[in-house]
């Protein structure tokens, strides 16, 4: 079977024995030490993986095993797997090797993945181009001379070329929906509080969530991330995620469409595109305004806090750290209380004002990204079209707004642009609303049909 086949498929031949786990983990393999050295999107090999496989396969003979049982994942540099190299991009932890399973590994081992390896991040996470200084830049699949964004751009790029079934990420302002949109596959950052992350308890920034290269293989990854049972119960009368894709959509959904949420400016090319892929679905579209073009302080704020809460044991090593994250920390330090609490006020309002948004549509769409992907070698970009950025994370705007409202957030693939590179549409759902953003992700992959590289 081929090895870009959707986990799902993957799954059901591993499940009826058209497909052997050990076989399959040797293809994947196999096709890592053909294809990564042009990627760079595998950072580091398990070592155990083949002791996975072998037992996946004994699980299946039985008759045994979870929903993933036998699957290929990979996990982002930042989340800790036991005994596996963890180095979070970062020098200073170059041979860091963690003694346990990070929460959301844990719950992908019982689920029965075997986990390949690690996937290539920024330095600690930051920042939407995958770069750093102990492995180097990700190429994008769909040309290698373009980033596949970050800071999940290991796992987006290794899914893209079909080196791994599914990739763990981290999102904290579109680390999981920038490289989905980069690379053409669907990246889920799910409501936070529904999949388990750390290691800051009750941090509603940061989420870990699922990567596929479909909206099923995303809901597949999701039943098992979640946990069982699901915090909040299962969505839909009790239908697990998987199940509730193949429901579709009904006709009478109402889709908000908002081409710039942040109002800095997206690319007109990708507006166009995601606009041709809504017409398409045969639904009420309705063009919204949710009132965020005056946050984007709010989030600097709130990040910048964020920075300091998680790195506190590296706060007299900044100058070993590289310039985007000591600075954000720096800046993080630099805030008055006053600013904390207008942030925090600001952001209860935003959140409020989309709530009732919900009331009049189902779902919020917008472009996931604003410009396509730039030159891997040049870094971010600095115009959004022809217009300078007034901020250096201007482009990353739809995403880290969404973030700061706790809601779900879907990218998937809503057709190539110009140049044949592929465009991501983010849908934003309703607090605990995945179902929904799944079903509507499923129905915007199946009008536009972009495949994979």
């Amino acid at each position: 079977m081929n090895l870009q086949s959707p986990a799902v498929a993957l799954a059901a031949a591993l499940r009826d024995g058209r497909l052997c786990p050990v076989e399959l983990l040797e293809a994947t393999l196999a096709a890592i030490e053909a294809q990564n050295p042009a990627l760079n999107a595998v950072v580091t090999l398990d070592p155990t993986a083949r002791d996975q496989a072998l037992a996946a396969r004994e699980a299946l003979r039985r008759g045994e095993g979870g929903p993933l049982c036998g699957l290929p994942v990979g996990i982002k540099d930042v989340t800790p797997v036991a005994g596996v190299r963890t180095t979070y991009g970062c020098p200073l932890f170059t041979d860091h090797v963690p003694d346990t399973d990070g929460p959301v590994v844990a719950r992908l081992r019982a689920a029965g993945a075997v986990i390949v390896g690690k996937t290539n991040t920024p330095e600690l996470a930051c920042g939407g181009h995958t770069n750093n200084p102990v492995f180097g830049p990700t190429r994008n699949p769909w040309n290698t001379d373009l980033s596949p964004g970050g800071s999940t751009g290991g796992g987006a790029a290794a899914l893209a070329s079909g080196l791994i079934a599914l990739a763990e990420g981290t999102d904290m302002g579109g680390s999981l929906r920038i490289p989905a949109a980069f690379c053409g596959v669907v990246g889920l950052r799910p409501s936070p509080g529904l999949v388990p992350t750390g290691p800051l308890l009750g941090d509603d920034l940061q989420v870990s969530g699922p990567m596929g290269r479909t909206v099923a293989d995303v809901a597949l990854m999701l039943d098992a991330i979640a946990g069982d049972p699901l915090p909040r119960g299962r969505p839909l009368g009790g239908r697990a995620f998987r199940e509730v894709v193949d429901i579709g959509i009904s006709e009478d959904l109402r889709v908000g469409w908002c081409p710039d949420l942040s109002g800095r400016g997206v690319d007109p090319s990708l507006v166009a595109v995601a606009e041709d892929a809504l017409a398409r679905l045969g639904v009420e579209v309705i063009e919204v305004d949710p009132g965020l073009q005056d946050d984007h302080d709010t989030f600097a704020v709130l990040r910048g806090l964020w920075m300091v809460e998680q790195h506190l044991p590296l706060l007299d090593r900044l100058e070993l750290l590289g310039p985007d994250v000591a600075g954000n920390i720096r800046y993080g330090l630099g805030l008055r209380p006053e600013a904390v609490a207008r942030a925090r006020r600001a952001r209860r309002r935003m959140m409020r004002s989309v709530t009732r948004l919900f009331e009049q549509v189902d779902v919020l769409a917008t472009p996931t990204v604003a410009v396509p992907p730039f030159p891997v070698d040049s870094g971010p970009p600095t115009h959004i079209g022809n217009t300078p950025m007034r901020s250096h994370i201007d482009w990353v705007a739809p995403t880290y707004l969404v973030s700061l409202l706790a809601l779900p957030a879907l990218s998937v693939p809503c057709g190539l642009d110009r140049r044949g590179l592929p465009v991501g549409l983010q849908l934003v759902g309703p607090r605990d609303g995945e179902a929904r953003v799944l079903q509507v992700g499923a129905a915007v992959e199946a009008v536009a049909n972009v495949g994979l590289p």
